[in-house]
């Protein structure tokens, strides 16, 4: 399929344009779209043209080379439904990332209560039946 440059309903871009976007070289984008991490349209003119999503598929292949993973591994990664163990670690991470976050308000939330014991009934107020039963929860994990 061939495409003109400001397709109508998705917007394209050139190689540089990609490159530049994301913060590579021309050359990488090359080598990525030759090894199939990457997908081009070809104009006419026999240019490449690289969708907006091509642009954040980039992002993330950039993103995983920096976690350390291989081409090979991040191509793994980057298939529809993959089952790949960086998939399950990465999804674990984020659950990490989550309760790490929650953790950190629970904290603050603690902190506050020793503080102010006289007004518990003020902070109560301004803590919603879902925060409390949350709080709850995680005060059962950590323990």
């Amino acid at each position: 399929m061939t495409v003109g440059r400001g397709y109508i309903g998705n917007e394209v871009l050139k190689i540089g344009e990609l490159a530049s976007l994301a913060n590579v070289t021309k050359r990488t984008v090359d080598y990525y779209t030759n090894m199939g991490l990457l997908k081009a349209e070809r104009s006419s003119s026999n240019y490449r043209y690289y969708s907006v999503e091509e642009l954040e598929r980039l992002r993330r292949i950039e993103e995983y080379k920096r976690k350390d993973l291989s081409l090979e591994d991040i191509k793994e990664l980057l298939k529809p439904n993959s089952k790949s163990p960086y998939v399950i670690e990465e999804t674990g991470l984020q659950l990490k990332n989550k309760i790490n976050d929650l953790n950190e308000e629970l904290r603050e939330i603690i902190s506050l209560l020793k503080k102010d014991e006289k007004n518990e009934l003020h902070l109560k107020k301004q803590i919603s039946h879902e925060s409390i039963t949350l709080i709850q929860s995680l005060l059962v994990l950590l323990i």
